[in-house]
């Protein structure tokens, strides 16, 4: 599956939401996003830019999939299918 080239900071907020992501706070145009799950505490941060830049996002997919222990594939299909 290929990247989404028009995805914005707000959306990808949204999607990491099914994840169990929330916004914790924002500061400026940054979005700090908390996730609590068996496997801990997680934090990352999201530009609230349109549209994301591609290095971007895929930096934040793979952090958020090292995290869950899943492939990068399968987390895209979970979040954009």
């Amino acid at each position: 599956m290929r990247l989404p080239r028009d995805l914005s900071g707000a959306d990808l907020s949204r999607a990491l939401g099914r994840l169990g992501y929330g916004v914790t706070r924002q500061t400026g145009s940054h979005m700090r996003l908390t996730a609590v799950t068996a496997r801990g505490e997680h934090h990352i941060t999201i530009p609230d830019h349109r549209p994301l830049k591609v290095g971007t996002l895929s930096a934040i997919l793979r952090d958020v999939s090292e995290h869950a222990g899943i492939s990068r594939e399968e987390l895209m299909v979970r979040l954009f299918s």
